[in-house]
């Protein structure tokens, strides 16, 4: 049976770790509140663009960039793997990683065997996940959450085009979780390189359209491109795949922090209740040795009477 002190020790440890998950809950709810910030800013302009490849696709101008040209065959794949730099955020990491590997066992795992898929990892929970594992990591981004700029997703969309062009993989697909809410995240598997015939929607651009159904009367406006739909493509399409990777770092960073701000509650709360059933041991544990000494006391004093 655990002692007093035993029990007085284990009472400061919990109180020490529910301060430091109480601190912790409140830096991951002011990092999400700028995080959310980003995602309104960025979503609209990233809607945009996507609308107007849209329509250009529409009137025809699909075989006019070779971004837009599915190949016939996929002899080669890169998965760019979005996930964290820390724990301490629920399943959120684990999430990303079994949405990738589900990905992997469901349709590249002859890709996988004979070597010819490629990971991209974005955070230092996947990146060291997969090179443990053997995969063939081109490049790994451990660390880019802490200081996250717009040049990092440039750097993947470069690197996804230019492998893209010169046939090294012949598609790219990203794994992320998309912040849905403070307390719950969608796990998404979006296609990036070709571009997809049809305009690609997560859970939350297909609520966003649901709320909003101006937007579907767009695409039956007419738009007149200058100087033309290929020079247009040329800037687009390019700008479209950064922006994509762009918007998919923001969403995983808010999505992190939501997480981390929901585990250190859960954290707190837990802490809380373990504290309270900690005193009530505590407390009958002293009860019981007062009693005890009581005891003891009356034990000794009965003796000593009939002692006399």
């Amino acid at each position: 049976m655990a002692t007093l002190r035993d029990i007085r020790t284990r009472i400061g440890s919990v109180q020490n770790t529910q301060q430091v998950t109480r601190a912790m809950k409140m830096v991951a709810a002011a990092k999400l509140r700028r995080a959310q910030e980003n995602i309104f800013k960025t979503r609209p302009y990233a809607y945009k663009v996507g609308e107007i490849i849209e329509h250009l696709k529409r009137q025809g101008a699909v075989d006019t960039h070779p971004l837009l040209r599915e190949r016939k065959e996929v002899k080669a794949a890169l998965i760019v793997v979005v996930t964290g730099d820390r724990g301490l955020a629920g399943a959120f990491n684990s999430n990303a990683i079994k949405t990738a590997e589900a990905l992997i066992a469901s349709e590249y795992s002859e890709l996988h065997a004979s070597g010819s898929l490629h990971l991209v990892g974005v955070g230092r929970k996947g990146a060291e996940h997969f090179s443990k594992r053997n995969y063939n990591v081109v490049a790994d981004l451990s660390g880019v959450f802490r200081e996250l700029s717009y040049e990092t997703a440039q750097s993947i969309g470069t690197l996804a085009r230019e492998g893209f062009m010169a046939g090294r993989w012949d598609e790219v697909k990203l794994v992320y979780n998309e912040f849905k809410n403070t307390i719950a995240q969608n796990r998404i598997v979006e296609p990036l390189i070709p571009i997809p015939p049809e305009r690609f929607q997560t859970p939350v651009m297909q609520q966003e359209d649901v709320a909003m159904p101006e937007i579907k009367e767009r695409y039956r406006a007419d738009y007149l491109f200058e100087p033309d739909s290929a020079k247009i493509l040329d800037t687009l399409v390019p700008r479209f795949v950064n922006f994509t990777i762009w918007r998919a770092l923001l969403e995983s960073c808010a999505a992190e922090h939501g997480a981390r701000m929901v585990a250190m509650d859960n954290a707190t709360s837990n802490a809380t209740e373990l504290l309270r059933a900690l005193r009530l041991q505590y407390n009958r544990a002293r009860q019981s040795a007062i009693t005890t000494e009581i005891l003891e006391i009356i034990s000794g004093a009965n003796a000593l009477e009939e002692g006399t």
